[in-house]
């Protein structure tokens, strides 16, 4: 059976704005996940950018370059398209984000933890 995990009410993410953050346990290490919605659609991902493992945004949910079409590592500039993870272009080569699964329901957002995603530790 499958926890769904609270991370925000629906109407806290606008369309290519300003995304989610929310602790996680990753691979047994303290980290962030993030959910933005692109196209009316919530999408999560680990924020750990696949070029170097660091974090992505530039300011706390900043994860959209400013024309609000893809996700930018706010450190070397590697582009990621918001529906997939997908390496768009910048240093990632190929690489991908980390996908969260996650679900919108009765105006909420939840995520859902995997063998490698976990609660935050308390």
């Amino acid at each position: 059976m499958t926890t769904d995990i609270l991370i925000c009410d629906s109407a806290a993410l606008e369309d290519g704005g300003t995304g989610v953050r929310f602790p996680l346990t990753a691979g047994g290490e303290d980290a962030t996940g993030f959910v933005v919605r692109y196209n009316g659609v919530v999408y999560g991902y680990l924020n750990r950018c696949a070029h170097i493992p660091i974090e992505l945004d530039w300011n706390n949910g900043e994860f959209f370059e400013t024309e609000g079409r893809y996700l930018i590592c706010s450190t070397h500039g590697a582009i990621y398209l918001p529906e997939t993870g997908r390496c768009a272009g910048g240093p990632c080569r190929g690489g991908r984000l980390r996908t969260i699964v996650v679900t919108e329901k009765d105006n909420q957002v939840f995520w859902q933890a995997d063998e490698f995603v976990r609660p935050a530790r308390a």
